[in-house]
Order: structure tokens, then C-alpha cells, then sequence
């Protein structure tokens, strides 16, 4: 029997994974300009700010990077961390957050996500896709007085710059 040195394993492992890839050595992905994320964060502030509600709103980009954070002015101080945790969480596993309550709770298959230190399963959080289908960032809300509507301000922001990620 003959031992395989790391090396070798790993030239092993980089061309299976080459086979089921691009042959490029680069990849390329699209982000929202901080334009439009200070938009989307906007348009959702002031969707909640309509409704009653005084919010924080983060929006991430497309790897979970902060790239705007509005507090309204009477927002409670933990709406930073839960706005961004959202955002995080729905870009982090592609998928919004309110749909991720409802697949983790305990007792389910998935409810170990609930444990990972940084995800928020909790409505408010959704991911930003382009009219290609490409995963361009998150928004994530806290501060409405429950997470549906949360969700709902931040559908706001998305449609907000709906037409402009349309490509």
C-alpha cells in the first residue's frame, strides 16, 4: 500500500474540483454600488418610519459586508446588531429569513443553524437578487413591532431599486 504525501492529495483534490468548474482562473460577480444600497436602506426607513415604526436597516453585500446602516432617530440601540445579523443570515444561507424561522425550529432537521453565532433566523432579513437571478447582496430590519413586518419594509427597499438591478 502506498501512501499519498499531502501534496499529491491535494493535486488530486484541485483537479477534481477544476474538472467541475470554469477553466478560468478568475471569477466574476456583480455588487450593488453603495448608491443604491444607501437607497434601498432609505426607502425601507421610510416605508417603516409610514407605518409607525422606528427602525434600523442594514444592507449587506453579496458576502455578508456591511455596506450601509440607518437607525431612525428613535430606533432601540440593539436594531445595529439585528439588522445586520439579518442581512448576514439571508445572504449567508440564500435564503430570507422569515423562511428560515419557520425551517429551524427546534425539532427540525436544520434547527442547528439557530447556533451559529452570527445567524438571526428571524423575519426582516432578504436577499437581494438581480433580474439575472444573481445574489448582489441583503437587507436586513429591526425595530417594527414583529418581524412580518419588518419583512415587509424591507421588501419596500428592494422594490425601491427593483428597476435599477433589472439588467
Amino acid at each position: 500500500m502506498r501512501l499519498m504525501t499531502y501534496s499529491a492529495i491535494a493535486a488530486a483534490a484541485l483537479s477534481t474540483t477544476a474538472t467541475a468548474q470554469d477553466d478560468g482562473a478568475f471569477v466574476t460577480f456583480q455588487v450593488l454600488r453603495p448608491e443604491l444600497a444607501l437607497k434601498m436602506a432609505e426607502a425601507a426607513m421610510i416605508s417603516c418610519r409610514e407605518a409607525g415604526y422606528q427602525v434600523g436597516v442594514t444592507v449587506v453585500d453579496r458576502f455578508g459586508v456591511p455596506q450601509v446602516f440607518l437607525r431612525d432617530r428613535f430606533a432601540g440601540v440593539h436594531v445595529f446588531e439585528t439588522s445586520q445579523r439579518k442581512a448576514w443570515t439571508a445572504v449567508s444561507f440564500r435564503a430570507d429569513t422569515i423562511d428560515l424561522d419557520l425551517t429551524t425550529r427546534p425539532e427540525t432537521i436544520s434547527a442547528g443553524i439557530r447556533f451559529i453565532s452570527e445567524a438571526l433566523p428571524l423575519g426582516g432579513g432578504k436577499m437581494v437578487i438581480s433580474g439575472d437571478g444573481s445574489l448582489v447582496g441583503g437587507i436586513g430590519i429591526s425595530g417594527a413591532p414583529g418581524p412580518d413586518l419588518d419583512d415587509d419594509c424591507a421588501e419596500a427597499g428592494i422594490a425601491a431599486i427593483e428597476d435599477e438591478i433589472a439588467f
